[in-house]
């Protein structure tokens, strides 16, 4: 990671008011929560009871949801009743709401006293009243979605807030009927994801800005989206209670989540764990008898990955990076800092490492977890200009493309795994030469399937002689964007909670390289603290989800949404397609991509980075108009069916 990309303004730096709770979050009581909702792939989970919640919570309740509720009405009923006078049955459940009280028959009518006697009671039977109405009301969300519950930190917008009892989600989706369509719409003002419908047009009353779409133009083959399972990211997972961890990973991987497809593994340490490490320390080890997973692996991220696994409806597609090799097999004796391969192409140590990316694929295979790819070296350059105690290895092109050609393909090729190889992983400043030099080879190139790109040094060259270049060149060859990240070298704020700037900057380059023949985007760390890290070389970054594990809690930001107006609605295997947009204008200019997918749908995804409302229309030939508007500092994504 070199250097951030930068923000359009300063909001983002305004110091930080602190901490933010869940009302009624109880951090020391949630980590005993049994599982309450925690069942894999399961959109449900069940919000815990105090009235107090009521106002924000009863509306998206679910009829899968129900019987819960009315256990919670049938304990609340009890107590109400018991406080009146009325005798209830001792030795039954008992309420585990706060106060006093807890894990007591709230029907004892002795408790009641101490509690305020009947007139608590007729507060509690106030309740149900008040919360019955409110179920007899008509809930425009559809049934599954939950609403955000926002905090705002002081950096330009919000977060939304989980615990271990309540977490906001979406609804499966659904296509909508011919001649209909439905708009996801987040925005800098607090909109989350948020869903309407609307119909056709056969004009557009207000001629203006017109975005009219070609479907039979179609480009690059979608490969998806996600994010990175470090060490640091699983870490912080584990330390939230089991339902907390489950509503994080359905936040992400599931039908109610955003769905990410895309997960990026790093292969033994990276800057973002906590100790420098390889799978064999042991010197001169060239059969590596000795290579061991370690308990990052084994105890982490593995059992978080089949926990995203099981949750997840659509195939998740892994990727494995390396950062370094053990000490022994490089220039500098150590993992750390700079340093090359000793040797060349072909002799021992190039095989030996090659060989450990098949012991690696072979160790996750024992654990059931299978990679769709590796990338031949995480940043190859990068180690000339990092500081001394990162891990990496160095590779120019020329000794990456002999790499593979003399050993890493041919031991892909014999390995029992059906694994793919990108090559490069580094920034698009080195194309399309690094493409050149390596896929230039064509025994080589028969080896390799795409290219990795990083966004860190993307406003120094433009898409067009970098990504689109090598796409014209190599058109065979898929490139993939497979790490970013924003609060690089931030020296005030590495982590900036509700920073809707990174947000923006996100999906400006999500759009950006979409259209130039980029197959998708992954995320560098699925989950940090609130300090960035942990990270053993102090290297501090922002994430879209921040862990505060003290009080069990995760804050949703932007940046998560921004990449669900992608991930949730654009699968494997679709196709952008051709769009047109009427005028450019310096003050109303939308970034926008129009995609195909698989079962038919288009999906079009609208981004407004300026600070006014830009009116405009949509213009599908088989369908007819949307006649609509993008509001100032917003996202939307647009989904319909043709005919």
């Amino acid at each position: 990671m070199l250097l951030e990309v930068p923000s359009r303004t300063g909001s983002c730096d305004k110091p930080s008011l602190g901490s933010a709770r869940l009302p009624g979050a109880r951090p020391d009581r949630d980590r005993q929560n049994k599982g309450i909702g925690s069942s894999f792939g399961d959109c449900r989970g069940v919000p815990e009871f105090p009235p107090r919640h009521l106002p924000v919570l009863v509306g998206p309740f679910t009829q899968a949801e129900l019987p819960a509720l009315c256990r919670c009405l049938s304990l609340a009923l009890r107590w109400g009743l018991g406080g009146l006078g009325v005798p209830q049955p001792h030795g039954e459940e008992t309420f585990d709401g706060p106060g006093p009280g807890a894990g007591a028959a709230p029907w004892d009518l002795l408790e009641l006293k101490g509690r305020g006697g009947a007139m608590g009671a007729l507060s509690i039977l106030g309740w149900l009243l008040l919360l019955l109405l409110l179920l007899l009301m008509p809930v425009p969300r559809a049934a599954g979605a939950r609403p955000c519950i926002p905090r705002d930190f002081g950096h330009g917008s919000i977060v939304c807030v989980c615990n271990a009892t309540y977490c906001d989600t979406l609804d499966p989706l659904v296509l909508p009927a011919p001649g209909s369509y439905v708009k996801y719409e987040s925005s800098k003002a607090g909109k989350r994801l948020e869903r309407s419908e609307g119909k056709f047009q056969q004009s557009l009353h207000t001629p203006g800005l017109l975005l009219t779409l070609n479907v039979t133009t179609l480009y690059q083959s979608m490969k998806g989206f996600g994010g990175s399972l470090s060490d640091s990211a699983a870490m912080n997972i584990l330390r939230l209670s089991r339902p907390a961890q489950d509503n994080l990973l359905r936040s992400y991987f599931s039908a109610c989540g955003i769905e990410y497809n895309l997960i990026r593994v790093p292969m033994a340490c990276s800057d973002f764990s906590v100790r420098p490490y390889s799978y064999d320390d042991i010197p001169h080890d060239y059969e590596l008898k000795h290579f061991r997973l370690v308990d990052e692996d084994v105890k982490m991220k593995i059992p978080v990955l089949h926990r995203a696994l099981a949750m997840s409806k659509r195939p998740l597609l892994l990727f494995a990076s390396p950062w370094t090799a053990p000490g022994w097999m490089r220039s500098n004796g150590d993992i750390r800092g700079k340093g090359t391969l000793k040797g060349q192409a072909g002799d021992k140590y190039h095989q030996t490492w090659a060989n450990y990316f098949i012991k690696f694929l072979d160790e996750y295979a024992k654990h059931n977890v299978t990679f769709w790819a590796v990338t031949a070296q995480n940043e190859p350059l990068a180690g000339l200009l990092t500081p001394p105690e990162f891990p990496t290895i160095v590779f120019t092109a020329a000794q990456q493309r002999d790499f593979i050609l003399r050993d890493l393909g041919p031991a892909l090729a014999r390995s029992p795994h059906r694994t793919r190889l990108l090559i490069l992983d580094d920034q698009r400043i080195h194309l399309p030469h690094w493409a050149k030099v390596v896929l230039g080879n064509a025994t080589a190139a028969r080896y390799v399937a795409g290219l990795g790109v990083h966004w860190y040094m993307d406003p120094i060259v433009p898409p067009g002689c970098s990504l689109e270049a090598t796409h014209k060149l190599f058109p065979d060859h898929f490139l993939l964007y497979t790490e970013a990240c924003s609060g690089v070298f931030s020296f005030r704020f590495a982590v900036s909670l509700g920073c809707w700037e990174r947000g923006d900057q996100y999906s400006h380059s999500i759009l950006t390289v979409l259209n130039h023949f980029v197959a998708g985007w992954t995320d560098w760390n699925l989950v940090l603290d609130l300090e960035g890290g942990p990270n053993w070389v102090k290297n501090f970054v922002d994430s879209p989800v921040i862990v505060d594990g003290s009080k069990d809690v995760f804050y949703k930001q932007p940046m998560f949404y921004h990449l669900g107006h992608f991930s949730k609605f654009i699968p494997e295997g679709s196709r952008r397609v051709g769009l047109h947009s009427s005028r450019r204008c310096l003050l109303c200019q939308l970034e926008h991509v129009a995609v195909l997918r698989p079962d038919g749908a288009l999906v079009l995804v609208v981004l407004n980075r300026f600070g006014w409302d830009v009116p405009f229309g949509i213009r599908d030939p088989a369908m007819g108009f949307i006649e609509t508007v993008a509001p100032a500092h917003s996202i939307q994504t647009y989904l319909w069916r043709q005919q």
